[in-house]
Formats: C-alpha cells, structure tokens, sequence
C-alpha cells in the first residue's frame, strides 16, 4: 500500500474520524444503555456476497479509532476473491467500542470491495489491456475509491483537474473545437504539457493529430469508427476508449490495440459487497 493512501495517512485518517463522528460512534446511546463498560466481545466478519476484498486496512483503523487495542486476525488477504459465506477475520476488543464502529467499519469495506469487484470483472474481460477509473467519484472518497480500483487491477486516471489537460466536451463547445482548445493549451502549457482531447468522429481525430494534441479520447465510439481512427493515427498519438463500457459488451473492443480504456462505472456504479460482523461475549 503507498503511503497517500495509507490508513495512517494524515487525513485518510482524519476521513475514517470524520465517518465516525457522522455516524454519532462516540455518543452510541443505545451501546452505553445497554451493554457494561468493562464488557469484552469477540466478533467475526463475514463475506456474504462473492466478491474481491478490498479495505481492511481501513476496517482495521476505523475500529482501532474507537479501541486502540483490538486484536485481529485475518484468515484472508486484501485483493483476495472470496466466496461467500466466507469468514474474513476474528476481532476481539473492547464491546462498546467495536459495536460503535461496526457500521461504519462495515460500509467502508463494502464500498471499496465492490468498486474492486467489479473492477476486477471488467479486466477479466479485457485480458492485459489497462482499464483505467475517471473522476466520477464520491466526493472526499477519492483517495479510497481509486485505491480499490488499484487492489482490483485498475489503473488510476489523472487524480483532479489540475493533475492533467483533458479537454471534454463542453470545453469544445466553449472553447472553439477540437483543434482550436489544443492549440490554446499547448501555447498556454508548453510543448512539455500532456493533452488529451475528446473527440466524436473522424474529424474530431483528424484535427487533434493536426493540433498536436498526445493523446485522443474516443467518446461512445462504435468498433468501425474506432477502427478508422486507428488507421489515422497509427502510433502518432495515444488512443483512450471510454463512455458506455459495460461488462455486456467490452469484449467487442478488447482485441482493438488501444493503450487504454476507461470507465467511470468502477467507481459510480460498483455495487457494495455485503459483510457481516457477528459478535459473541466473552
């Protein structure tokens, strides 16, 4: 794991604290109503969907967050594919604690696990071409969600707007065209700057090679138009397939020799992968 995304990162932490607090963990009522202070739990988590996991580092801290001395251990590894029923991990903690932070332990884990379930289902598909996320994230979560997309074989995409140009297409629609907003970028940025430009059809592709642009993103493009693309560009610059990617129909470009794909359903429409943590006294 890189240390950005560590959980003991300044504010990946600050986040999992944060989560806490939204969720009331250290004002549980009906915890400190009903179970003794002094009381001692052992729990264990389960997968009850098949899926790859992804997050328990983060699952770990959170609870740790709450109770610095948990014990676990784990009978799985990060980015392993489970099935289900599958037991993950025992904790053994302090009762109070580990039954504040079980949401929000629980809803972390199942995010980050589905975004790698799926992203791992997708790069079965393409074989060794690299599929990549985009910034179609939940706000705050970024650093999280993208780390999953890495456990589940994804590549990350420029992180934020000011990582890298990508002209989209609404800065075409007020920015005068494909080859007039490259060459606007390019005199701004210098030779040394990477663009990427959107681009809808064979003359989108012709005026960005034109332009000088290093890299094109075909948009929603059908396999032929793709195809003709490629013939145009021929190495000249580097080729991005995205938008309207799904597991159904991937395999219709996966044989097309592009140096990327990208899908923001990894991240805005990955299904969580549900976990349960079951707690008995000690």
């Amino acid at each position: 794991m890189d240390t950005l995304t560590s959980p003991r990162n300044k504010e990946v932490r600050a986040l999992l604290k944060k989560s806490l607090q939204e969720d009331g963990a250290w004002q549980d009522r009906t915890t400190k109503g009903v179970v003794a202070f002094d009381a001692r739990t052992r729990g264990e988590l389960i997968c009850k969907a098949p899926g790859v996991l992804a997050g328990l580092p983060f699952f770990t801290e959170t609870i740790r967050l709450l109770d610095a001395k948990a014990k676990f251990r784990f009978l799985a590894k990060e980015g392993q594919t489970v099935r289900k029923g599958r037991r993950v991990a025992w904790i053994e903690g302090h009762a109070q604690a580990l039954l504040s932070a079980e949401r929000t332990a629980l809803n972390l884990l199942s995010r980050l696990s589905g975004i790698a379930t799926l992203t791992r289902r997708f790069r079965q598909r393409l074989g060794n071409a690299r599929l990549y996320d985009t910034r179609k994230t939940t706000p705050l979560w970024r650093e999280l969600e993208r780390y999953a997309v890495r456990v589940g074989g994804g590549v990350n995409h420029r992180f934020n707007l000011a990582s890298q140009v990508l002209i989209k297409d609404n800065h075409l629609k007020l920015g005068g065209g494909v080859h007039a907003c490259v060459r606007s970028a390019r005199k701004r940025y210098g030779p040394k700057e990477f663009i990427e430009v959107e681009v809808e059809s064979f003359e989108d592709a012709s005026q960005a090679l034109r332009a000088g642009a290093d890299m094109i993103l075909v948009d929603n493009a059908d396999p032929k138009l793709l195809k003709k693309v490629l013939a145009l560009v021929r190495g000249k610059m580097g080729v991005e397939i995205s938008g309207g990617l799904t597991l159904g129909n991937i395999h219709r470009y996966a044989a097309l020799k592009v140096d990327r794909f990208s899908s923001g359903s990894l991240t805005h429409s990955a299904p969580s992968l549900d976990f349960s943590l079951e707690f008995h006294p000690l």
